[in-house]
């Protein structure tokens, strides 16, 4: 129980000095500082390889909604008629007598770009693939012909 005037002032004097005071704050934001700089890059590191993999699991599904597409029409759609022919009946040659939508949307990369697509394709009956994270044709390009797909 407080008695006088000066346990009161004592009682203020405590409780106005709790909390940090900035050396202890600079020392903390420093301590954080060094974590981020050692672990960022792995980190980073791992994003890119997440990425990677996700467009070569997408390239997969997409290599199978074609195989079904060809297996229900006849023909794989042509370079014109795209990964389209997979959401929209497709016109001009070949003709999609058996059409039907087997995707939602047109698929984007990890990156936000479309996939793109050659039929007939320089690796094969058709080529489906990313230019990867630069998003430009170079020797990181993620396609079906990937013998790591």
């Amino acid at each position: 129980m407080i008695q006088s005037k000066k346990d009161l002032n004592i009682f203020r004097k405590s409780k106005s000095q709790t909390g940090f005071t900035l050396l202890e704050v600079m020392v903390v934001v420093v301590i954080i500082a060094i974590m981020a700089a050692a672990i960022g890059p792995k980190l980073i590191g791992n994003i890119e390889k997440a990425s990677i993999s996700r467009a070569k699991t997408d390239i997969k599904s997409i290599v199978s909604m074609l195989q079904l597409y060809k297996a229900e029409n006849y023909n794989y759609p042509s370079t014109e008629q795209g990964l389209e022919a997979l959401i929209r009946k497709p016109d001009g040659d070949p003709a999609a007598k058996n059409w039907r939508q087997l995707a939602d949307k047109t698929p984007l990369d990890p990156w936000e770009n479309p996939y793109k697509y050659l039929s007939p394709g320089s690796h094969g009956e058709f080529d489906v693939y990313s230019w990867g994270p630069d998003g430009v044709q170079s020797e990181d390009d993620i396609g079906n012909w990937d013998a790591k797909n």
